[in-house]
């Protein structure tokens, strides 16, 4: 079964969430694993992926978007649409609970304050269908290595 974890963070913008995501996805992917981060269009999806050349300092987080053509060899597969593959963790950066989650070993949700009542939305969701849920609160996590 699916396990969720919800990564609640005291920041107030989706800036935020994107920079988080993309130290999520750097240690998934450190771990050995295949990570999709699921945006809601492509222009969330395009923010994410500058993100990903930069952030965090120093890192290089090899990625490509659904449209790349090269979801089969990278780590990281930018995706606004259902992605091209279902295995390892998918990174929802969506305010709703994508339909193909179920097919992921694990999703990762990230809740900012400006978000906050769509968390308690996906939350009750995976809660109330049974999946198993694990939660995170995050200070001061860009400063702190072992938040993520």
């Amino acid at each position: 079964m699916t396990r969720v974890d919800f990564y609640v963070l005291q920041d107030v913008a989706i800036s935020a969430l994107y920079r988080f995501a993309c130290r999520l996805a750097s240690k998934a992917v450190r771990a050995g694993h295949q990570v999709i981060m699921h945006t809601d269009d492509e222009q969330a999806a395009s923010e994410v992926d500058e993100l990903l050349w930069h952030y965090p300092d120093r890192r290089f987080l090899p990625h490509c978007t659904q449209s790349d053509g090269a979801s089969g060899v990278a780590p990281i597969v930018l995706t606004w649409c259902e992605p091209p593959r279902y295995d390892g963790v998918l990174v929802n950066l969506t305010r709703t609970v994508p339909e193909f989650f179920g097919r992921f070993d694990r999703v990762a949700e990230i809740v900012v304050q400006d978000t906050r009542e769509e968390g308690r939305d996906r939350y009750k969701f995976y809660r109330d269908r049974g999946f198993p849920l694990y939660h995170h609160e995050l200070d001061d996590w860009e400063t702190d290595q072992t938040a993520t």
